[in-house]
C-alpha cells in the first residue's frame, strides 16, 4: 500500500514543533505539556519516551507518543490466565517481562495519534505500523502494542489490523461522569436512584462525623506537597493495579502546570489534610488523574466521596461538562456516577506462534476477567454510548 507518507522518530517533545502539538493533540487530549512533564520527573527506570512523527514530503503532519517499557507478566495477564501464561514462560522466559514498544502514554487514560485534518487516517496509520515494526525489531522489542485506544479509532485500527497482523484485546475501561447541568441536584437526579440514595447517606453520615475545609490549589509546594506525596503514597500501596511507580520529582513538575489544580481536604478541628486529587482544567473537560487518602481515618468518614464532592462542586463551579476519572477503582466510581469508557488494546508478538497464542488468550479476556467489580457494571446504562 504506497501512502506517499513516511515516518521518523526523535526522543523528546522538544523535537516537535510546538504548532503541530497544538494541531495534532489539542485539549482536553493531554498534549506538549504533559509528555514535558513526564520526561522531567525522573522515570527512565521505568519508561523511555519516544515520538513518531509522520510527514508528508517536507510537510510535518503527525505524531504518535510512544513509550518502550519492559512489562511484568503479572501486570498485564489476567489474573484467571496467570497458570497458562506462566507455563508459557518455562518455554519462552522472555515473556516474564514482556520488552515492548507502545503507542499511547503510561500516564494518559487514552491512546492517541493526532493526524492534521487534511492526512487520510488510514492511510497514516499504516504507514505508522510498518515503521513501528521496523523500529521494534531495531530496538529488539518483540511486542508491538497500541494502548487504550477508544471507539472513535475502532473502525481504523480493525482495519489495520486485517493487514497487518494486530490482534485485538479488551482493555480497563475508562470513566467518565458527565454533568448534565450547572448544578449538584441536576447531576444527583441524572444517577440511578439507588446509587443516588446510597451516595447521599454516606455524604450526610460523613459530614455529621467530620468536618472539612476545601481548597484548590495551585503550585503547591514545601510541606504541602509533601503532605500530597504522602497521601498519594499510602494510595499506592493500597491499589491492586500499578503500571507506573511515581516520586515526590513527579508531584513537583505537576504543580508548576498551569493547567494543574490539587484539591485538598483538611479536617476543620486539626488542620491535618485528610484527602487530595490531582485535576486538570481542559476547558469543559475535568481529567482527575491522581488521588490520595488517609487511610488511618474511620472508614465512616468517607473521605473519597467527601473528595468526590469537592470535586464535583469545584468542576460545576468551573462550567466543566465532565470529569474524566480514569481506570480501576470502578466500584466507588460507579457509586458516584461515573459510565465506563471501552478501550481497547491492538497487539502485535513478532514471533508468530506467540502471537496466535497471545490472540488466543486475549479472546478470553473480558471485564470480569480484568475486574471482578466489573462484573457487576455491564448494563448498558453503565456504558457510555461510542462518539465519532
Amino acid at each position: 500500500m504506497s501512502t506517499g507518507l513516511s515516518v521518523s522518530f526523535v526522543a523528546s517533545q522538544a523535537d516537535i514543533p510546538a504548532a503541530l502539538w497544538e494541531r495534532c493533540l489539542p485539549a482536553p487530549l493531554e498534549g506538549r505539556w504533559w509528555y514535558e512533564a513526564l520526561e522531567k520527573s525522573g522515570l527512565e527506570d521505568q519508561f523511555t519516551f519516544r515520538y513518531a512523527l509522520l510527514h508528508a514530503g517536507d510537510r510535518l503532519v503527525g505524531i504518535a507518543p510512544l513509550f518502550l517499557m519492559d512489562v511484568p507478566l503479572d501486570l498485564v495477564v489476567p489474573e484467571a490466565l496467570l497458570p497458562l501464561a506462566r507455563v508459557l514462560g518455562r518455554f519462552f522466559p522472555s515473556l516474564l517481562h514482556q520488552r515492548t514498544l507502545f503507542v499511547g502514554s503510561p500516564c494518559a487514560d487514552e491512546g492517541s495519534v493526532g493526524v492534521l485534518p487534511d492526512v487520510d487516517r488510514r492511510a497514516a496509520l499504516f504507514c505508522l505500523q510498518q515503521a513501528l515494526v521496523r523500529e521494534a525489531r531495531r530496538l529488539r522489542r518483540p511486542m508491538l502494542v497500541w494502548k487504550d485506544f477508544p471507539r472513535s479509532y475502532a473502525g481504523d485500527l480493525d482495519w489495520l489490523a486485517a493487514r497487518t497482523g494486530l490482534f485485538s484485546m479488551i482493555s480497563y475501561p475508562g470513566t467518565v461522569a458527565e454533568l448534565p447541568g450547572s448544578t449538584k441536584d441536576a447531576f444527583f437526579a441524572a444517577m440511578k436512584g439507588s446509587r443516588r440514595r446510597q451516595l447521599k447517606k454516606k455524604l450526610r453520615i460523613s459530614a455529621e462525623m467530620v468536618a472539612v475545609d476545601v481548597a484548590a490549589l495551585q503550585h503547591p509546594e514545601g510541606a504541602v506537597l509533601e503532605e500530597i506525596f504522602g497521601l498519594f503514597q499510602q494510595t499506592y500501596e493500597h491499589a491492586t493495579t500499578k503500571f507506573e511507580r511515581l516520586d515526590r520529582v513527579f508531584f513537583e513538575h505537576m504543580a508548576v502546570l498551569p493547567q494543574a489544580y490539587f484539591l485538598t481536604l483538611r479536617e476543620a478541628a486539626t488542620g491535618d489534610m485528610l484527602a487530595f486529587m490531582l485535576c486538570f482544567d481542559m476547558g469543559g473537560r475535568i481529567i482527575n488523574k491522581y488521588i490520595g487518602l488517609d487511610y488511618a481515618r474511620p472508614k465512616e468518614w468517607s473521605l473519597y466521596f467527601r473528595l468526590w464532592e469537592a470535586a464535583l462542586d469545584w468542576s460545576l463551579a468551573r462550567g466543566a461538562c465532565a470529569i474524566q476519572s480514569g481506570q480501576t477503582g470502578y466500584a466507588p466510581k460507579m457509586e458516584m456516577g461515573h459510565r465506563l469508557v471501552p478501550l481497547t488494546d491492538y497487539c502485535r508478538h513478532r514471533n508468530w506462534i506467540i502471537r496466535r497464542i497471545y490472540a488466543t488468550v486475549a479472546r478470553g479476556v473480558s471485564w470480569k476477567t480484568l475486574d471482578a467489580a466489573l462484573g457487576h457494571y455491564v448494563g448498558k446504562e453503565d456504558v457510555l454510548p461510542a462518539r465519532e
